[in-house]
């Protein structure tokens, strides 16, 4: 096989999360059942199954590196950016931060990477509901769970997973203290959600809402920058 059809092969070849290894698994088992009982019914599990495997897919992604730049942590699109006061449980005081919201719907990559750099200074979890991860009440009600990553110069950042409607597990693999670089995979959330980010005091978003995202790899903020927030327009 020469180098074009490796990297076609590539495209679509992705390695998978650890966490879809059992659910690929029994998706396999119920369609080996379903070919038992009528051979339509097997192809649709045939579908099915390739469908869960690009949902637990887990690609590498080329992170901007330059000191200063917040990535976004989530494949999806920013749904929602405004200010609002992050979550007690994160320590990060009761003032209101600029909040930037990343829906991931069920065709999206789950897997989550750290912002920023810096050290995890605070994780937290919350039991909660399961609303539609699009509503803005998602952020308080439905179940999240939080990391509060300081940065070298002192000044900390939230990032919230938060569980949606069909999401029914969260997944965080780092502990406290531990030491993130940009981009580094700390998570997942399996079956549609959210992740919020609370940029620090003063730092004004370079997202716009609607604008798709990639994880670690889409900027959507510059902490030594002082470019007033951006605006999206549909062209």
């Amino acid at each position: 096989m020469g180098p074009r059809q490796m990297s076609m092969l590539a495209t679509f070849i992705k390695p998978m999360h650890r966490e879809g290894y059992r659910f690929v698994g029994i998706f396999a088992a119920v369609t080996a059942v379903l070919f038992l009982i009528a051979e339509p019914l097997g192809w649709i599990g045939v579908g099915l199954t390739v469908w869960c495997y690009y949902f637990f897919r887990d690609p590498d992604r080329m992170t901007p590196v330059r000191e200063g730049l917040v990535v976004s942590p989530a494949d999806g699109v920013v749904q929602m950016i405004e200010a609002a006061v992050p979550p007690a449980e994160l320590g990060l005081g009761a003032d209101p931060l600029t909040r930037v919201s990343v829906f991931m719907n069920v065709f999206n990559c789950h897997v989550n990477r750290a912002p920023v750099a810096g050290q995890v200074e605070k994780i937290a979890y919350r039991p909660g509901k399961f609303f539609n991860a699009s509503l803005d009440k998602a952020s308080v009600d439905n179940e999240r769970n939080g990391l509060t990553i300081r940065m070298e110069d002192g000044r900390r950042i939230g990032v919230v997973q938060i569980a949606g409607l069909v999401a029914r597990r969260i997944v965080c693999e780092v502990n406290e203290g531990v030491h993130l670089m940009t981009g580094q995979r700390f998570g997942m959330i399996r079956f549609g959600s959210r992740l919020d980010v609370y940029l620090p005091a003063g730092v004004a978003p370079l997202a716009a809402v609607g604008m798709t995202t990639v994880a670690g790899e889409t900027v959507i903020a510059d902490l030594a920058s002082t470019e007033p927030e951006r605006r999206g327009a549909v062209r």
